[in-house]
């Protein structure tokens, strides 16, 4: 980010013979647009003067007040280096404005700087720092999109087997003109994928570079005769693509209020609360940072993408992880975004989301310290056995749902026998030290020996049950 004035702008687009200047904006679906104007427009440009008609870009059809103006952020200028170097182009991202002087609810760069604004009044700042993966495919004979490629490549190869390293150096070496810090780039796990991050950085600067990234990305791939592609799941055989979000929060001091030395985890409350809010909004959420019907077949089983929401201080496999770091580097790592979203919503939605976790103090659930996938793995035999331990079938649970045929508590120990882990969970035991035998045909036999403790949360969750209407019978005879 730069801090130009308006003649500052003016004097480089005269010394850099800039002969266009295209003025960017970001429409509700995350996709980039921009107006083209010639040098001798600059000023009025400079002067938020430059209007434009709304009414046939989507998700804007039926604006009453169809014609609004582009206010640029001077700051974002830069000049494209794949351009002709004699009539340059440059560009300023811009926000959107009604006639009469007011921002467009409609323009997400203004959804994010609401939200920021809310930060500081609390006293917060966020920095975010994504992680990109995209695919490089083949384009056919008319220059069209395929998802075809040659390659093997796996993760962390390197040339021969990764044949888009060129493709993917030129990336690099263009973003780092227009004033990125690239911190790596990789090849991902599956053949044709890549990963190129750069540097964390406040949140309106990261939503302006992830676009600003995307563009470079699919520009210079294209050069190569690839075509570049952050479709969630291009293939359904192999890994998809996520564009992790890493958040980091400080205070009015600078420093960062998530970290705690004397807490075992290294997290703070505000740091606790933040994750309790990312978690009870997680499924609104989720609506707008995997928008497409595509995003959903990243979430599948087996492919690295999360699929619980849970959060982990020791693996990643959770949908928030915590990286291994402390002091002034600690932060959350949100794992489920992809790179279809629209980086200011999703953004302004991370914050306004932890944000409320700390206003009412929201206390997320426990960690989970084992990955989760091996978990999943582990116990899907137990998973099989309740069907056969209750005698029900999908149709029969669909059944109780409606408070027909309601299990008793007989049952509901049947239950808790089959699902091993639940019934462990809910009576505060650890599963590796559990009493439970899987000769044991009922399960009082365990109650009885568990403690106090246990004995009240297993009741509690019974009486919970039986609220619901999904328990029937005496509840209190266990206790």
């Amino acid at each position: 980010m730069h801090n130009y004035t308006r003649e500052d702008i003016i004097r480089i687009v005269e010394e850099e013979d800039v002969a266009f200047i295209r003025l960017q904006f970001t429409d509700i679906f995350g996709t980039l647009k921009n107006m083209a104007v010639t040098v001798g427009q600059l000023e009025k440009a400079l002067n938020n003067k430059c209007m434009f008609d709304v009414s046939s870009l989507e998700g804007i059809e039926g604006e009453e007040d169809c014609d609004m103006y582009l206010y640029p952020d001077l700051s974002t200028f830069e000049i494209f280096p794949w351009r002709p170097q004699q009539g340059k182009v440059a560009r300023l991202i811009c926000d959107v404005y009604r006639k009469d002087g007011t921002p467009y609810e409609g323009d997400p760069r203004y959804v994010l700087r609401k939200a920021v604004a809310e930060a500081e009044e609390m006293g917060y700042s966020m920095n975010v720092g994504p992680e990109c993966e995209f695919f490089l495919f083949h384009t056919d004979e008319d220059g069209l999109p395929t998802t075809v490629t040659h390659e093997e490549g796996g993760y962390f190869d390197i040339g021969p087997l990764d044949l888009g390293e060129n493709a993917r150096r030129d990336m690099i070496l263009t973003l780092a003109e227009m004033g990125f810090e690239i911190i790596s780039s990789h090849h991902e796990i599956a053949p044709a994928q890549h990963e190129i991050d750069f540097h964390y950085d406040e949140a309106m600067v990261t939503a302006d570079n992830l676009m600003t990234f995307k563009m470079v990305v699919k520009t210079i791939a294209k050069r190569h005769g690839l075509h570049a592609t952050f479709m969630p799941k291009p293939k359904s055989e192999t890994y998809g693509s996520g564009m992790h979000i890493n958040l980091s929060l400080y205070g009015r001091d600078g420093m960062n209020v998530l970290y705690n030395a004397e807490d075992v985890n290294g997290l703070s409350e505000e740091g606790y609360y933040f994750i309790g809010g990312l978690m009870k909004h997680m499924k609104a959420i989720t609506c707008i940072t995997n928008p497409t019907v595509n995003s959903y077949k990243r979430f599948v089983p087996g492919y690295e993408a999360p699929v619980y929401i849970a959060w982990s201080m020791q693996n990643r496999s959770p949908l928030i992880r915590i990286p291994a770091v402390d002091g002034e580097e600690t932060r959350i790592e949100l794992r489920s975004p992809d790179s279809a979203a629209n980086p200011y919503l999703t953004i302004a939605l991370c914050l306004a989301a932890g944000l409320d976790g700390i206003k009412n103090k929201i206390t997320p659930p426990e960690n989970i310290q084992k990955n989760i996938a091996f978990y999943r793995k582990k116990h899907k035999k137990t998973q099989k056995d309740l069907a056969a331990a209750i005698g029900v079938t999908a149709a029969a649970v669909s059944s109780w749902e409606c408070g027909n045929n309601t299990p008793d508590v007989d049952t509901l120990f049947m239950i808790c026998k089959a699902l091993h882990v639940g019934f462990y969970d809910m009576c505060g035991i650890s599963a590796d030290n559990s009493p439970l035998t899987d000769d044991e045909n009922n399960l009082l036999n365990t109650y009885k020996i568990l403690n106090d403790a246990g004995r009240q949360k297993l009741l509690e969750r019974a009486v919970e049950l039986r609220d619901l209407g999904y328990v029937k019978g005496d509840v209190e005879k266990m206790a």
